[in-house]
């Protein structure tokens, strides 16, 4: 292996690797770790051990207990009764089919690698990203919380109304309709404050007794429903009495009479019974009784005829009722005076609340939850990658039976009016269930009051863990505090929060209230599901490999689908505030969680869109109407790799404005195998000043040889596909004119040519410095547009998307566009304003003029400098020595050309040529060699005897030290138009004639640039005159020249159309239209 041994610190050996995978132990403690770290304090310092359960225990058993509860017990046969047999069962099938289809999405995901404690939460966020991550968890830890509260609420139930009555601290006793209601909630909310509790002591003391008390609790229910079961047997050959008193067809409270009848024969004597003295005003024969007594007659029923009687034929259709409505026997008919009024309605049962189909949904779907119980063990499983699907799949299946056979029998054996009965008032106050079972109805009490016990330990155990894995992975900033707790682990913040919320549905009071609200939360965990596994599916992700092979993408779209449906046919206002919650926990995250990177589905379907989006892109430009710049941000880099000119993003983010496309570019010189390390601070640099300027974008480094192939790679290759940039951003060249920087001057050149070529917009922006950053703003001023030529629009849109940005929203915009001599200005200004108009552009208009004129002697003078100053740069190359021997032979020429012409504040200076005589011997520094000019030591003269002249317009006066910077070669400063106004030497055209006697190198000078710079001049007159207050001027910028002939003079020329300005944005169109009239 020696091939590989530079290489073992980051590509280990496939034997040392795959010892690590086999020993591997799932992350995060589960309960049997917790219980050993409360048993032996030692524990916390070994390694967790491997975990041992099997399917059976670990899975299947869990499954059972979690999925078969307290709506089986409570609520089951009231639920057959008022649906039929064949609503029930409807409902019962899609619930269970549902759960089914989303155990089967569960079991592929869960198989696709090592699944961490932490279950369903966990597979859900590493499939969907911790957006939809936290979402749903948030959403499952609610739906388990509220479980706990329904668990509690029954357990309550069973225990005031079926075991110990007389405990309730709220007598109901005489009470009636909405009082004797009111009481029962309220006993309910103390009873259970109380319960719940006594339950959180017992999880916060130790999750060992949970524990331990589990399998008993499972085993209350399974003997319970064996019960059942057995009782439905015994009622086919052997059907328990057990009469229900009926008055004509209405069910009569069994507490309100003793025998079921009118009267009764006690030695030839008739006799009346309590039930008489209940509905008339005396127990005489001859007293006054209410019409509908004395119309109808009581009868007995069987309430549980057994299943050969043929009753299911009479349950097998629904029979919904009012709330407060009777509880009326199907068949038996009734004398009833209809405007007869209602009374004594207190001695029937009757309908506790208005019931619906969709209302028995909701109720009902909470049974069939828990399917995660078997997930949420994963870390104590010993191969949880077999145990998950075989267990839970084999839970469903089994409660399924159970859930569905007891619809049949339920309406097989038991009366309607004893199945519409919730609290079985008519049957002695029986829990109608516990009537059916054998051998006694106390079997059924005792084993569905511990199940509910236990359901709501194991909901107040495994909410606040849930909590913890959340608040762990730091998605959910606000929630941190709740992943601490004890030394072991256990979750002490996590728990108390949970018995708050608990709390909340204890208050509620009301089972069937409650158990909508977590039907909408387990619902749209488990649509979630569904749709993790289906993206997977659909995306084939290459790590997409389960072990569970029985899965399809359209099983699980019906999964999702059936949930969807399930929500809002329980609630479709609980539904609603269920999304709320979970969309606003969604962007919560995505605005303030922390970045995670799980490898999601979502981030497939991304880069899914992503490629179909940049396919589409491909077919042909953008439309002018959808037009708007993509912007490539050239930045500049220091010797440290840190952004040089930071105030770029900042004029970034307010043309952008977060829309569109747009790359920060940087570039690094040397070769990508040495300077890998700086490309990545710089990147790094690049995104953290993204990140301060709030610019929505990527950011790319280019390594190359020189920094001018690299920026040409960076305009060459930037973006991908049809989304590419249209437009560059690049500051102007600061000090273009010192030696140093004279590759600056030569690169920034050679973008405007790419630009050009490439057909792209081009945006320079000169003393970027001074440009506002994003926290300022303008209270009031112009922005100015100097419309010279026509190039697509550019210089009309960029003003309208910068005063999008709140820094110049408050500036108003002025256009000015040039006449010259044969255009008729009035017109011009009526045409700018009509194309405004039909623009939708608010701005002022103003259309300059600018006659042709004679050129000065200052724009010869300039002009002369300028092309003095390129012949020195051209000769850059050469050695020490001949580019000193160049500058002396041009310093000769340039005495010939020009002279001081005031000799009084002359004082006795050497000339360049004589300091090149006597220092010829000694070696001068390289800027000193290149020099033309030094501050006050430099004496321009036109021959050896010359005599000198007066000042004029055209001599250039010597800068101030602090005015010139180290190193700067060949500039001058020349006097300003103020001085050349009052001069007059400038007034007096003679003494101009004379000038051009005396300066006849002039002549010899290219008539090109003079012209150009003539222009540049006057242009900046004008502009200066206009737009020296305002915020920004945007202007349209001249091309360099075609040859590479005088591209110094490019500069020189942009550089006088820009003097005195303060801020100028430099625009060059792209080559097409960017603005339309059209809608």
């Amino acid at each position: 292996m020696a091939l590989f041994e530079e290489e073992m610190d980051t590509s280990p050996m496939v034997s040392s690797l795959l010892s690590s995978l086999a020993n591997y132990s799932n992350l995060t403690q589960g309960s049997k770790e917790h219980e050993e770290a409360e048993n032996n304090e030692e524990a916390r310092k070994k390694t967790v051990q491997a975990p041992r359960m099997g399917t059976i225990m670990g899975v299947y058993l869990p499954c059972m207990q979690n999925i078969l509860g307290v709506i089986l017990f409570l609520r089951m046969t009231w639920l057959v009764g008022v649906g039929g047999v064949l609503g029930t069962f409807a409902i019962v099938f899609m619930c269970c089919s549902t759960t089914m289809l989303t155990a089967i999405s569960m079991s592929a995901i869960a198989t696709n690698g090592v699944v961490p404690a932490g279950g369903s939460y966990y597979m859900i966020s590493r499939s969907l990203g911790p957006e939809f991550g936290g979402a749903v968890g948030i959403c499952f830890y609610l739906g388990t919380t509220f479980a706990g509260a329904m668990y509690i609420l029954g357990c309550i139930e069973i225990l005031l109304i079926y075991i110990v009555p007389p405990a309730a601290i709220f007598k109901m006793e005489g009470l009636e309709g909405s009082e004797a209601e009111a009481a029962l909630l309220n006993n309910m909310r103390v009873y259970g404050t109380i319960v719940l509790s006594l339950m959180s002591l017992v999880v916060f003391v130790g999750v060992k007794y949970v524990n331990k008390l589990a399998l008993v609790f499972l085993a209350c229910v399974i003997l319970s429903i064996l019960a059942v079961y057995a009782g439905v047997i015994k009622t086919s050959f052997d059907p328990p009495e057990f009469p229900v008193c009926v008055l004509g067809n209405r069910t009569l409270l069994s507490k309100g009479f003793d025998i079921c009848a009118k009267t009764i024969e006690q030695g030839n004597v008739t006799v009346t019974t309590r039930l008489w003295r209940s509905f008339c005003d005396s127990e005489f024969l001859n007293a006054t009784c209410d019409d509908y007594f004395n119309n109808n007659n009581v009868s007995q029923i069987q309430g549980i005829p057994g299943v050969t009687s043929g009753i299911l034929a009479e349950n097998l259709f629904s029979m919904f009722a009012e709330k407060n409505s009777f509880i009326e026997k199907r068949g038996i008919s009734a004398a009833l005076d209809p405007e007869a009024p209602l009374t004594n309605a207190n001695r029937y049962v009757l309908a506790d609340i208005t019931s619906f189909f969709t209302l028995l949904v909701g109720i009902y779907f909470p049974s069939v939850t828990g399917i995660m119980a078997g997930s949420n063990r994963s870390g104590d499983l010993q191969d949880a990658q077999k145990s998950i699907p075989i267990g839970t799949i084999l839970a469903i299946t089994t409660t399924s039976f159970i859930y569905m056979s007891s619809v049949v029998l339920f309406g097989a054996c038991v009366d309607g009016v004893v199945l519409r009965d919730k609290f079985g008032e008519g049957v002695n106050g029986n829990l109608v269930i516990g009537t059916l079972a054998w051998p006694s109805p106390w079997v059924i009490v005792f084993g569905s009051f511990f199940s509910t016990c236990g359901a709501g330990l194991q909901s107040l155990t495994g909410a606040p863990r849930l909590l913890q894995a959340i608040s762990r992975d730091g998605i959910i900033p606000f929630l941190r505090v709740f992943g601490h707790g004890k030394a072991n682990g256990e979750p002490t913040w996590a728990l108390l929060l949970t018995a708050c919320i608990c709390e909340i549905g204890i208050l509620i009071a009301s089972l069937d209230a409650v158990a909508p609200i977590l039907s909408m939360f387990f619902l749209m965990c488990y649509m979630f599901v569904n749709l993790a596994c289906a993206l997977q599916t659909l995306l084939r992700t290459p790590n997409w490999r389960p072990r569970f092979k029985f899965y399809h993408w359209a099983l699980s779209l019906l999964g999702m689908s059936l949930c969807l449906t399930l929500m809002f046919l329980c609630s479709w206002y609980y539904a609603i505030v269920a999304m709320g919650i979970a969309g606003c926990i969604y962007k919560y995250i995505e605005f303030c969680g922390a970045e995670k990177e799980w490898g999601d589905g979502i981030r497939g379907i991304s880069l899914s869109a992503a490629r179909y989006a940049l396919m589409r892109l491909e077919e042909g430009p953008p439309h002018t109407k959808n037009w708007r710049p993509q912007i490539l941000v050239l930045m500049g880099l220091d010797g440290e790799q840190n952004v040089e000119q930071p105030r770029l993003l900042s004029l970034t983010n307010q043309l952008k404005a977060g829309k569109g496309l747009t790359i920060v570019g940087a570039c690094v010189e040397g070769t990508y195998l040495n300077n890998q390390p700086q490309a990545q601070k710089a990147d790094q640099s690049l995104r953290k000043l993204m990140e301060i300027e709030k610019v929505k974008g990527f950011s790319q480094v280019v390594i190359s040889s020189n920094l001018r192939d690299a920026t040409s790679h960076l305009i060459q290759a930037g973006g991908l596909g049809g989304l590419r940039h249209n437009a560059v951003l690049v500051s102007f060249p600061k000090n273009w004119k010192q030696a140093e920087e004279h590759h600056r001057c030569r690169n920034f050149i050679e973008i405007v040519r790419e630009t050009t070529a490439a057909q792209l917009a081009l945006m320079v922006p000169k003393n970027i410095s001074a440009y506002p950053s994003n926290g300022e703003r303008f209270t009031e001023g112009y922005i100015d547009v100097w419309w010279i030529v026509h190039d697509g629009g550019m210089l009309m849109l960029l003003p309208f998307l910068l005063r999008q940005h709140k820094v110049w929203r408050k500036c108003k915009m002025r256009i000015f566009t040039v006449a010259q001599m044969d255009d008729n200005s009035i017109q011009m200004k009526k045409d700018l304003m009509t194309f405004l108009y039909h623009l939708r552009f608010d701005a002022e208009v103003e259309v300059v003029e600018m006659h042709d004129s004679d050129i000065s002697a200052y724009t010869y003078e300039k002009t002369l400098v300028m092309e003095q100053r390129s012949k020195i740069l051209k000769e850059m190359h050469l050695t020490k020595n001949e580019r000193e021997r160049e500058i002396q032979s041009i310093t000769d020429v340039s005495r010939g050309s020009i002279r001081r012409k005031n000799p009084s504040n002359l004082h006795p200076q050497r000339s360049i040529a004589e300091e090149s005589v006597t220092g010829s011997g000694e070696e001068k520094p390289e800027e000193e060699s290149v020099r033309l000019s030094r501050p006050r030591q430099v004496q321009l003269i036109q021959g050896k005897n010359a005599t000198p002249t007066p000042t004029s317009p055209t001599s250039p006066t010597a800068p101030t030290p602090a005015a010139m910077s180290p190193g700067e070669e060949v500039q001058m400063t020349w006097t300003d138009e103020t001085e050349k106004t009052n001069n007059p030497a400038v007034a007096n055209p003679e003494n101009i004639k004379d000038m051009f006697n005396m300066k006849p190198e002039w002549e010899n000078l290219n008539q090109s640039n003079v012209r150009r710079m003539h222009h540049a001049q006057k242009l900046n007159e004008v502009i200066v005159k206009k737009s020296q207050e305002a915020k920004l001027v945007l202007l349209n910028m001249p091309g360099p020249p075609r040859n590479r002939t005088g591209e110094e003079n490019y500069m020189e020329f942009l550089e006088v159309l820009t003097e005195g300005l303060n801020r100028v944005l430099l625009v060059r169109g792209g080559g097409r239209e960017v603005i339309t009239i059209y809608s």
